[in-house]
């Protein structure tokens, strides 16, 4: 199963609307004989690839795989069949599909006399690459996560304004290699007129990763003439997060960054629209500067939002935070 998340981790950011999904077949020894992700929208999915490359070494194996393979005829054919025409005998999922049209796979496996298990490393898949399209599939809405960079006393500009660079070099390539593996990130129109953001994934050198996510711009003011988002975002006049995030779910967009500033991650919040907080936190003190969020609806440290640390890790100097808001 841990192979099988690297597959499905290897693949996200390239099947929204589907699941990024992954499967290793086992041959009858136990031998990992094939590897397979799921593909772009109308693509093969992961058992489907893993099995190609298994081809008849899947005869009497095992398939492992992060969802629950799908029962139901959409772009492609259920991957059910697939797995019972190829002669797999065991298959372990880890996630059951909480999508009722894909549900049920797990029946018709047994009916045809393929034993079945779940639940193997099920937090890690939920909490991993499957997080934002099992909130999809569950909500209707794409995953939103806030991500930002602040100072130790929570500043992400100093008086001045400035701003670059607060986080690492370290960091900043971990948020450009996340990048890659988005849909889309959002920024209101206030970063666009600041900072001219380009949002776009490079790597070390620069040079644009080949995955790219939708670069989003919400808000009411027209852009800049000549800024880099001008012709290249889809800008969203609003400054509703549900009307945001139901265009975006209409346009197939499942996994969403948030790296607006302090005004739209206050919206966000105000709305309950922010499913995970991600803060890269550098060691340096600013003192007087801009604060991370502004009007967030707390008037009270009774209202404030709280927030479950799922994850404390470094990230060179910085220390990086993922959190997830209480239910």
């Amino acid at each position: 199963m841990v192979l099988a998340i690297a597959e499905s981790e290897r693949v996200r950011g390239i099947t929204s609307p589907n699941p990024p999904v992954g499967c290793v077949i086992l041959d009858e020894s136990g031998k990992a004989v094939g590897f397979g992700g799921t593909q772009q929208a109308g693509g093969p999915h992961a058992e489907v690839m893993a099995l190609k490359e298994a081809g008849v070494k899947a005869q009497g194996g095992t398939a492992v795989v992060t969802l629950e393979p799908c029962s139901h005829y959409g772009r492609t054919p259920p991957c059910t069949e697939a797995l019972v025409e190829a002669g797999i005998k065991h298959v372990i999922h880890a996630v059951t599909d909480p999508n009722p049209r894909a549900a049920g796979g797990a029946k018709r496996l047994e009916d045809a006399g393929i034993s079945v298990e779940s639940g193997l490393l099920e937090h890690e898949v939920s909490n991993g690459p499957l997080r934002a399209w099992l909130h999809f599939a569950k909500t209707g809405r794409p995953h939103v996560t806030w991500k930002y960079a602040a100072s130790l006393d929570g500043r992400i500009a100093a008086q001045d304004g400035t701003s670059q660079w607060i986080s690492s070099e370290t960091s900043r390539k971990e948020v450009h290699d996340m990048r890659a593996k988005l849909d889309a990130i959002i920024v209101g129109t206030g970063t666009v007129k600041k900072d001219d953001p380009a949002l776009t994934a490079r790597d070390a050198d620069g040079m644009p990763l080949p995955r790219q996510p939708l670069p989003v711009v919400v808000g009411m003011s027209d852009l800049p003439d000549g800024a880099k988002l001008q012709h290249t975002a889809l800008h969203l006049r609003t400054h509703d997060p549900d009307v945001v995030l139901a265009e975006l779910a209409s346009r197939g967009v499942v996994d969403v960054l948030l790296e607006g500033g302090p005004t739209v991650a206050g919206a966000f919040l105000r709305a309950g629209r922010i499913d995970r907080v991600l803060a890269y936190i550098a060691p340096a003190l600013i003192g007087n500067g801009l604060a991370a969020v502004l009007d967030a609806g707390v008037s009270t440290i009774t209202d404030a939002v709280r927030l479950t640390v799922e994850d404390v890790t470094m990230s060179g100097p910085d220390l990086r935070i993922s959190a997830v808001p209480q239910i």
